[in-house]
Protein backbone atom coordinates (compact mmCIF):
# COMPACT_ATOMS: atom_id res chain seq x y z
CA UNK A 1 0.00 0.00 0.00
CA UNK A 2 1.12 3.56 -1.29
CA UNK A 3 2.08 6.24 1.76
CA UNK A 4 -0.60 9.09 2.13
CA UNK A 5 0.15 12.69 1.29
CA UNK A 6 -1.44 15.51 2.98
CA UNK A 7 -0.69 18.62 1.15
CA UNK A 8 0.95 21.84 3.35
CA UNK A 9 -1.81 24.32 4.66
CA UNK A 10 -1.94 26.41 7.72
CA UNK A 11 0.13 24.56 11.02
CA UNK A 12 1.93 22.02 8.49
CA UNK A 13 4.18 24.05 6.16
CA UNK A 14 6.02 20.82 4.55
CA UNK A 15 2.75 18.97 4.57
CA UNK A 16 2.81 15.20 5.91
CA UNK A 17 3.32 12.03 4.76
CA UNK A 18 1.54 8.94 6.43
CA UNK A 19 3.79 5.68 5.48
CA UNK A 20 1.05 3.18 4.10
CA UNK A 21 2.31 0.65 6.65
CA UNK A 22 0.16 2.37 9.25
CA UNK A 23 -2.76 2.61 6.96
CA UNK A 24 -5.52 -0.08 6.78
CA UNK A 25 -7.73 -0.74 4.50
CA UNK A 26 -10.66 -3.23 3.99
CA UNK A 27 -13.22 -3.78 1.15
CA UNK A 28 -16.62 -4.85 1.19
CA UNK A 29 -19.89 -4.61 -0.92
CA UNK A 30 -21.23 -1.57 -1.70
CA UNK A 31 -25.00 -1.19 -1.50
CA UNK A 32 -27.37 0.96 -3.53
CA UNK A 33 -28.24 0.24 -6.86
CA UNK A 34 -26.05 -1.13 -9.36
CA UNK A 35 -26.08 -3.53 -12.47
CA UNK A 36 -24.83 -7.18 -12.72
CA UNK A 37 -21.72 -6.92 -10.83
CA UNK A 38 -23.38 -5.53 -7.94
CA UNK A 39 -23.49 -8.26 -5.53
CA UNK A 40 -20.46 -9.45 -7.46
CA UNK A 41 -17.78 -6.69 -6.14
CA UNK A 42 -16.01 -5.28 -3.09
CA UNK A 43 -15.66 -1.79 -4.30
CA UNK A 44 -16.66 0.04 -0.66
CA UNK A 45 -13.44 1.02 1.07
CA UNK A 46 -12.44 1.61 4.46
CA UNK A 47 -10.06 3.35 5.03
CA UNK A 48 -8.36 3.32 8.78
CA UNK A 49 -5.46 5.30 10.65
CA UNK A 50 -4.62 5.27 14.47
CA UNK A 51 -3.85 9.07 15.02
CA UNK A 52 -2.44 8.34 18.14
CA UNK A 53 0.37 5.96 17.61
CA UNK A 54 1.42 6.90 13.95
CA UNK A 55 5.22 8.02 13.48
CA UNK A 56 3.67 10.67 10.57
CA UNK A 57 2.58 13.02 13.41
CA UNK A 58 4.48 14.86 16.48
CA UNK A 59 3.02 14.63 19.70
CA UNK A 60 2.01 17.98 19.20
CA UNK A 61 -0.07 17.50 15.91
CA UNK A 62 -1.07 14.02 17.55
CA UNK A 63 -2.85 15.75 20.79
CA UNK A 64 -4.44 18.54 18.25
CA UNK A 65 -6.04 16.00 16.15
CA UNK A 66 -7.12 14.01 18.99
CA UNK A 67 -9.18 16.93 19.98
CA UNK A 68 -10.32 17.98 16.91
CA UNK A 69 -11.12 14.40 15.53
CA UNK A 70 -12.69 13.44 18.52
CA UNK A 71 -16.39 12.89 17.51
CA UNK A 72 -15.09 10.57 14.89
CA UNK A 73 -12.66 8.84 16.27
CA UNK A 74 -12.94 5.52 17.57
CA UNK A 75 -10.58 5.03 20.47
CA UNK A 76 -7.71 6.89 18.28
CA UNK A 77 -8.41 4.99 14.78
CA UNK A 78 -9.74 7.69 12.42
CA UNK A 79 -11.99 5.74 9.44
CA UNK A 80 -13.06 6.77 6.28
CA UNK A 81 -15.60 5.15 3.98
CA UNK A 82 -15.88 5.44 0.09
CA UNK A 83 -18.71 3.82 -1.92
CA UNK A 84 -19.94 6.70 -4.17
CA UNK A 85 -18.24 5.17 -7.17
CA UNK A 86 -18.27 2.02 -8.74
CA UNK A 87 -14.53 1.02 -9.06
CA UNK A 88 -12.66 0.04 -6.46
CA UNK A 89 -10.19 2.00 -7.31
CA UNK A 90 -11.57 5.25 -7.60
CA UNK A 91 -13.02 4.73 -4.04
CA UNK A 92 -9.64 4.34 -2.19
CA UNK A 93 -8.15 7.32 -4.03
CA UNK A 94 -11.68 9.04 -3.16
CA UNK A 95 -11.00 7.50 0.94
CA UNK A 96 -7.43 9.06 0.36
CA UNK A 97 -7.92 12.45 -0.30
CA UNK A 98 -10.93 12.88 2.14
CA UNK A 99 -8.62 11.23 4.65
CA UNK A 100 -5.64 13.95 3.55
CA UNK A 101 -8.43 16.80 4.00
CA UNK A 102 -10.09 15.79 7.40
CA UNK A 103 -6.22 15.45 8.55
CA UNK A 104 -5.40 18.72 7.10
CA UNK A 105 -8.04 20.58 8.72
CA UNK A 106 -7.17 18.52 11.93
CA UNK A 107 -3.79 20.02 12.14
CA UNK A 108 -4.48 23.42 11.36
CA UNK A 109 -3.97 25.78 14.32
CA UNK A 110 -7.06 27.39 16.21
CA UNK A 111 -7.65 31.02 15.19
CA UNK A 112 -6.69 34.38 16.93
CA UNK A 113 -9.07 35.02 19.38
CA UNK A 114 -10.99 37.81 18.62
CA UNK A 115 -10.34 41.49 20.40
CA UNK A 116 -13.51 43.10 21.27
CA UNK A 117 -14.47 46.31 20.25
CA UNK A 118 -16.53 49.29 21.39
CA UNK A 119 -19.85 50.38 19.62
CA UNK A 120 -19.16 53.47 17.10
CA UNK A 121 -20.82 56.55 19.35
CA UNK A 122 -22.95 56.91 15.68
CA UNK A 123 -24.26 53.44 15.98
CA UNK A 124 -25.16 53.83 20.00
CA UNK A 125 -27.28 56.47 18.41
CA UNK A 126 -28.70 55.22 15.92
CA UNK A 127 -29.92 52.20 17.80
CA UNK A 128 -31.45 54.11 20.37
CA UNK A 129 -33.21 56.78 18.10
CA UNK A 130 -34.36 53.46 17.01
CA UNK A 131 -35.49 52.63 19.66
CA UNK A 132 -37.26 55.55 20.60
CA UNK A 133 -39.50 55.83 17.47
CA UNK A 134 -40.43 52.02 18.20
CA UNK A 135 -42.17 53.13 21.38
CA UNK A 136 -43.35 55.93 20.09
CA UNK A 137 -45.01 54.22 17.52
CA UNK A 138 -46.51 51.55 19.72
CA UNK A 139 -47.72 54.17 22.10
CA UNK A 140 -49.85 55.16 19.21
CA UNK A 141 -51.87 51.95 19.54
CA UNK A 142 -53.68 52.35 22.26
CA UNK A 143 -56.75 53.60 22.97
CA UNK A 144 -58.07 56.87 22.27
CA UNK A 145 -57.98 59.45 25.24
CA UNK A 146 -61.05 61.19 26.83
CA UNK A 147 -60.23 64.46 24.71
Amino acid sequence: MSELRVPPGPGIPDGVVVPGAELSEQFSRAGGPGGQGVNTTDSRVQLSLDVGTTSALTARQSDRALARLSGRLVGTVLTIDAAEHRSQRRNRAAARERMADLLREALAPPPPPRRPTKRTRGSQRRRLDAKRRRSDLKKQRGRPGQE
